[in-house]
C-alpha cells in the first residue's frame, strides 16, 4: 500500500515520460501507461470530458472495471474480451450471482467509495465529528475483545521458514513468517494435527480435515505451506484475478494433491455445487482477505440457512474450521457485513460506520485524509474527483483530522478495526462455533496482522 507523506502535503506528481498519457494515477504513484491521442496529452480512457470531442464514458455492463464511450457501448458489448469469460462462469454449477452478499437488502444497496465515505464525514459539524470520535471510543472501551499475540511458528513449518523450498517459487521471509503462523496457530486451536503428524488416507487426523479452500488465495502459497507441512491432499484456489508464479505447478507436480484453482468472485460461489467438494471435510482459510471478502467468505462457509435445509446442514458438518485473516477494513461495506445486529445494538448506524471503516485505514496510513492515500481501486469518473473536495462550508472537520495527532489518529483507526472483527467474532461464536481473535504476527512484520480462528464443535 502507498503511503501519504508524513506532513499530509499533497506531493506534486513528476512530469510524464514521453510518450505517455500525462493522467497521474495516485494509488499506483505513476503515470498512465498508454500513448495518448493524437490531438491530446491523454489516451482515450482518461481524455477529460470537457475536451473537444471527448464523449461520455460509462461503465462497461459486461465488466465494470472498464470504461467505454457511451456512443459505442452497444458495439462494445457484443465484442468486450471477458464476454465469453463471463458466460462461461455464469454456466459452472458453483455460480450463483450474489448468493453471499448479504441477502435482499445488500442487493437494493450500492457500494460505498472511500470518496463517498470522506465526503461524509466531512459534512459533518464540528460537534458532530467530535460527537462521534467520542462515541467509537467508548464502543470500543464497552464491547471490543481485547486481541492476545499468538505468533506461533511449529516445527512442521521448519523446512519453509528454513527456506528449504522450490527455489523456483517466489520466497519472501515476511511472508513465510505470516503463512506459517496462520497454520501455527490453526494447529494451537485444534484445527490440525500436532507436528504435522503422518496423513491417514487423505486425512489430517486430530481436526479430521479432508481438504482446504483458500479463499482470496492470490498465488496459493499458503495452501502450498498446508500441503508441503500437513499433508492437506485436496486443494481448492478461490481467486477472482489471474497471477503469475502461482504455487499451481508445484502442486500439480505433487501426484497425491487434487488441485482445483475457481477464478470467480467469493460473492457469487455456492461452495454446495463443487462437486468435487462434496462429501469432504474442509477447512476455509485466508490470507489477508480484503474487507468485504471476510464477511463474504463467513456468509458463504456458513449461510444463515444452513440450518433450515439438509443441503445446508450437510455443509455445515462438512465445514471444520476457518482461520482467516482481516485486512483493508477501509474497504468494508454495511451491506456486506456479517453482524448488524451487534452495531445496532451499540447504536452505530450505518452512515457511522462507513465513517468507521473510513478512519480505520490510519491504524495503517497515518494521513488517510490525504488524497494520495492509497485506499482503494482507483475511480478516475468526474464525479468521483468532485466528491473528493471537502465542502467549504464544513472545511472545519478536516481543520480537525489534520490537527489530531498522527499517533492519536492511528489509535482511533485500530478501535475502528476493533469494533468491526468483534462483530465477526460473535457472529461465529453465535453460529456456535468456538473463535477467537489473535495478532499472530507482530506489526513490525505487517501491521494487518489480526486471524480469526474458529473450530465447529458439532
Amino acid at each position: 500500500m502507498g503511503r501519504a507523506p508524513a506532513n499530509g502535503k499533497r506531493s506534486t506528481p513528476p512530469p510524464p515520460p514521453s510518450g505517455r498519457c500525462h493522467f497521474w494515477l495516485p494509488n499506483k504513484r505513476r503515470h498512465c501507461a498508454n500513448s495518448p491521442l493524437p490531438s491530446s496529452q491523454y489516451c482515450g480512457n482518461h481524455l477529460p470530458e470537457s475536451a473537444s470531442g471527448a464523449g461520455r464514458r460509462v461503465p462497461c455492463p459486461v465488466d465494470p472495471s472498464h470504461t467505454v464511450l457511451e456512443e459505442n457501448l452497444e458495439a462494445h458489448v457484443g465484442k468486450c474480451p471477458l464476454k465469453k469469460q463471463v458466460a462461461a462462469l455464469a454456466a459452472q454449477p458453483y455460480y450463483s450471482k450474489g448468493i453471499n452478499s448479504g441477502g435482499a437488502e445488500a442487493e437494493a444497496c450500492r457500494g460505498i467509495t472511500s470518496a463517498e465515505k470522506r465526503a461524509a464525514v466531512y459534512r459533518l459539524t464540528e460537534d458532530e465529528f467530535r460527537g462521534l470520535l467520542c462515541k467509537i471510543r467508548s464502543v470500543h472501551a464497552a464491547a471490543a475483545v481485547v486481541r492476545r499475540e499468538s505468533y506461533l511458528i511449529t516445527d512442521a513449518c521448519d523446512k519453509w521458514m528454513g527456506g528449504q523450498v522450490d527455489r523456483k517459487v517466489p520466497y519472501q521471509e515476511k511472508h513465510v513468517a505470516q503463512q506459517a503462523s496462520i497454520v501455527g496457530n490453526m494447529e494451537a486451536f485444534g484445527l490440525l494435527r500436532k507436528g504435522g503428524a503422518e496423513v491417514v488416507g487423505g486425512e489430517n487426523v486430530a481436526g479430521s480435515a479432508q481438504a482446504v479452500v483458500e479463499f482470496g488465495a492470490g498465488r496459493g502459497y499458503l495452501t502450498q505451506v498446508l500441503v508441503d507441512c500437513y499433508g492437506i491432499r485436496n486443494v481448492f484456489l478461490v481467486e477472482r484475478r489471474s497471477y503469475k508464479l502461482k504455487a499451481d505447478r508445484s502442486l500439480r507436480q505433487n501426484e497425491d494433491v487434487t488441485l482445483e484453482r475457481l477464478r470467480i468472485d467469493i460473492e457469487d460461489l455456492n461452495l454446495h455445487g463443487i462437486e468435487a467438494l462434496r462429501g469432504l471435510k474442509y477447512l476455509a482459510v485466508g490470507k489477508h482477505l480484503c474487507g468485504p471478502a471476510t464477511d463474504m467468505t463467513m456468509t458463504c462457509c456458513l449461510p444463515e440457512q444452513y440450518d433450515q435445509t439438509e443441503e445446508r446442514v450437510h455443509d455445515k458438518r462438512s465445514l471444520q474450521g476457518l482461520a482467516l485473516a482481516t485486512c483493508c477494513h477501509h474497504l468494508c461495506q454495511w451491506k456486506h457485513y456479517t453482524n448488524k445486529s451487534f452495531l445496532s445494538g451499540l447504536d452505530i448506524t450505518e452512515e457511522e460506520f462507513h465513517a468507521m471503516t473510513w478512519f480505520s485505514s490510519w491504524a495503517v496510513d497515518g494521513d488517510h485524509s490525504s488524497p494520495d492515500s492509497c485506499v482503494e481501486v482507483e475511480n478516475t469518473s468526474s464525479e468521483a474527483r468532485e466528491q473528493e473536495k471537502p465542502d467549504l462550508e464544513n472545511i472545519g472537520t478536516e481543520r480537525i483530522i489534520r490537527s489530531i495527532p498522527t499517533g492519536e489518529r492511528a489509535a482511533l483507526g485500530f478501535m475502528c478495526k476493533d469494533i468491526i472483527d468483534t462483530g465477526r467474532l460473535l457472529c461465529l461464536r453465535h453460529k456456535g462455533l468456538a473463535a477467537d481473535l489473535v495478532s499472530y504476527v507482530p506489526s513490525d512484520i505487517s501491521p494487518e496482522n489480526r486471524l480469526l480462528i474458529a473450530k465447529c464443535t458439532s
